[in-house]
This record gives structure tokens, sequence and C-alpha cells, in this order.
């Protein structure tokens, strides 16, 4: 595909993160929250302790003069981050309790797309029903997967180590705890929180799957085995079908491909033409429009080099129909014309000719002109006139008539020998000549006198 056909249905948009954003009410695509860049700046909106500012926290590891470019989102402020891949946010604060210096964060708009929350699990029955197992190798990952291979809405991790599947749409029912709860890292991965004692937290089973098909007019598409490392050799197609969209936007909140053969590719769903590539090299930079409803991301990996993968968000426009003129067809001057058309064809049936009317589809039929209604019932009094006469020579031509001797050689060679016909064209006037029958006195030379 071209340059200039890609310029056409690629537009950038740089303000539609914040629009997407508000759209899924998060600020976390990933689930430790190491793309939280926020403004909470206390552990807890609620009787929370005040973080410390990261440009004067030299005492500590992580500070602006160690990390003077920007790194894990640190700078001359004092909010909650990352910068060190843990399970959740957090920040310095000024208080030691027990010789702590930091503290994690709860914050409730970092819950990626698909984390649905930590809740309480009194254990009789537990919030989700179905299978569970335990493995001292837990991950999010390893947990969803295996819920999604047994056809489980929902999966739950508890302790580190517990996984948990089912259907259970009443998972609340003990209870919302603070996020801060399931901060218990997972066995096989401790940069994931995996849940607390008698703390579950909870997942949709969709996250990481290797392909699907999407028609909702927004959603979040994750990388195969997120929050886990893509795994090797893989090769994925997700359908984003939006009936009667005009327009898809496209923002990867999230890239970390790693390898240069390893890529994330925009399809046209008709064509199966590449609108746009991605990969080791060349990152997603901007949000950007594609002009279609139906698109396929495709993702690719080959047999080395792994990383954590992408995150997008895609969100569908519709057009907006403002004042649309409609054609209106006049009634009267349609019926006039059918009625017109009609009673023609039955009288030109009668004396064999056909009348075929027709009108311009590109001219808009506005008033019907005066000349036309005068030309139709010209036509129709012409057609009439000739019925009529016709009729009355014909009666004529068979009435008994007595001729005398004197006149019988000039009957012999005209009147009663000649049928007259008249022949009628829309276009000309009526032209009545005779036509002789063939007799044996026709046989003579017409150039022999009598």
């Amino acid at each position: 595909m071209d340059f200039w056909t890609v310029s056409l249905r690629i537009l950038l948009f740089p303000s539609a993160l914040g629009l997407c954003s508000d759209l899924f009410h998060s600020e976390c695509y990933t689930v430790n929250g190491a793309d939280y860049r926020g403004t909470q700046n206390q552990t807890s909106l609620e009787n929370g302790k005040p973080c410390l500012f990261w440009n004067e926290t030299f005492q500590h590891p992580y500070n602006t003069l160690k990390y003077p470019n920007g790194e894990g989102g640190l700078g001359d402020h004092n909010y909650c981050r990352n910068p060190d891949g843990d399970v959740s946010p957090w920040c310095y604060i000024a208080e030691n309790e027990d010789s702590v210096y930091w503290k994690y964060c709860d914050i409730p708009s970092c819950k990626m797309p698909g984390n649905l929350g930590c809740f309480r699990d009194h254990g009789n029955p537990p919030p989700l029903t179905g299978i569970s197992e335990t493995s001292n190798k837990q991950t999010i990952q390893t947990c969803i997967s295996m819920c999604r291979r047994q056809r489980y809405k929902f999966a739950g991790l508890e302790s580190g180590f517990a996984c948990l599947c089912g259907n259970n749409e009443d998972y609340k029912k003990h209870g919302e705890a603070p996020s801060t709860d399931c901060n218990s890292v997972c066995f096989g991965d401790h940069t994931q929180p995996c849940g607390g004692d008698g703390r579950i937290i909870l997942f949709d089973s969709l996250i990481g799957a290797c392909g699907g098909n999407y028609t909702m007019e927004s959603a979040v598409i994750y990388s195969p085995d997120f929050p886990d490392t893509y795994g090797t050799g893989k090769a994925c197609y997700w359908t984003i079908q939006v009936p009667g969209a005009s327009a898809m936007n496209f923002n990867f909140t999230f890239f970390d491909i790693k390898d240069s053969r390893d890529m994330v590719e925009l399809l046209d769903g008709y064509t199966k033409q590449v609108l746009v590539r991605f990969d080791g090299r060349n990152h997603p930079s901007h949000s950007f429009n594609v002009s279609l409803d139906f698109v396929i991301l495709y993702f690719f990996s080959d047999r080395v080099n792994q990383a954590q993968g992408f995150a997008v968000v895609y969100q569908a426009f519709k057009e907006r129909v403002v004042g649309k003129p409609k054609t209106i067809i006049n009634q009267t001057q349609t019926e006039l014309i059918t009625q017109t058309t009609n009673l023609s064809i039955n009288a030109a049936r009668s004396s064999k000719i056909l009348y075929v009317i027709t009108t311009s589809p590109s001219r808009p039929t506005g008033h019907m002109p005066g000349w036309t209604v005068y030309a139709l019932t010209a036509l129709l009094i012409l057609t009439i006139l000739a019925i009529i006469t016709k009729a009355l020579l014909h009666v004529s031509m068979k009435s008994p008539r007595l001729s005398s001797p004197t006149s019988l050689d000039s009957c012999h060679r005209g009147s009663t020998g000649e049928i007259w016909s008249i022949f009628y064209k829309p276009s000309t006037s009526i032209s009545i000549f005779p036509k002789k029958i063939k007799s044996p006195h026709d046989d003579r030379n017409p150039l022999v006198g009598e």
C-alpha cells in the first residue's frame, strides 16, 4: 500500500489517549501499575500518609539524582510510582513504622481493564466455586490460562500460590477489599500481585488470549500470555468489526517488544492489506484513526527474545446524520404521469400505436411543464380522431350502393377496387393515400395506353 493511501486511512490524533482513558476510568494498563502516571500523592485516599518528593529522597535508592531523566516516572513531585517493578505503585514516607520508610499506594484508578478487583474470601463458599489448584510457580497468566481452557469466565488468585476458577457473578458477596490487601507476590513472578490471606484478586479469563473476535464499540486487547511475557512462535489474530462505524481509534497504552522480527500489524479486514506495522525498532508514538469498520490485529513472535508485550485500546466512532436532506417525490405529479401514460397506452393498443414516455433519472422531477400536458392531450386527441376516421371509412365501405352503367368503368378502375389505409405517426400529420388491390388488370404495363 503506498504512502498516500496509508495517509488517507490513518490520521494522527494526539488527544485520543485522554478520551480512551476516560472511557475505561483507568490510569494503568499493566497489572502492577508500572505505567501509572497519575497524581495521587498519599498512600490512600482516606487517611493515607503523605508521600515524600522524589527529588528529596537522596538517602534512598530511588531519587531524581540517580534517575534524572524521568525513568520510572520519577521527577520533581511526590506522586506514587513503581520505578522498581514491584507489585504495585508506592512511595517513600516520612514516618517510619518498624523501620519501614515506604508504603504501597492504594489507587482505585490504577486497575488495568480485566482486573476486576480485590475481594474478601470467607471460604464458605469461596467467591469462585469452580476448579482450583495450587502451584509454587503460580503467575497470573498461568491461572488465567487454566481457567480459560476449562471455559470459565473468571480466574482468581490467593496467597501467592492458589488459583480458583468459576462463573460466579456474585463474587462480590463477601465485600471488596483495598487493592493493597492483594499485594502478596506470585510465587512464580515476584512483580505480580497474587491476592493475600483471605483475599482474592479476580481477572477476566479473556486477558492474554491468542486471538479473538470483537464487535463492541470499545475494548482493550492484550498481547498473548499477558501480563506474563509473550511466548515464542506465536501467530495471533484478533478481528475487530463494529457495524456502522466510520472510523476506529487505536492507542497502544503499553508496548514492549524487543525483537525487530516480532511485530504487530493492523490489516484492512476486507482487503487484508497491511495498514501499519510496529516492531522492536518501530514503536507506536501516537494514537491513530483507521477509517474502516473492520480491522484485523495481528501479532507474530519468533523463537527468541521474549518481552512483556502490548496493550491496545480501540474506540469505534459512528457517523452522526445531521439534517441530511431526503429526496421527496411529488406524489401528485407521479400519479398524473402514470394515469396519462396508461390512458395513452390503452388508446394506442386499439390502433396499433405505442407511446413510450421516459424521464431522465439524473434530473430531479419538479413541476410538470405545461407543454408536456398539451403534447399529451394533442396526442390523445389525434389518436381518437384516427380511430373514428378508420371506423367511419369501414362503415361507408360496407354500406350497399347502386352504380350506374356509365360509371361501371370508372368504378372498375377506381373506388370499389381500392382500400384506403391511414398511417399515423405522432411526429407527423395524418397521411391518407390509396392502396390498390391486386387484380388481373393490374398486370398491364403502365406505359401502354388504353
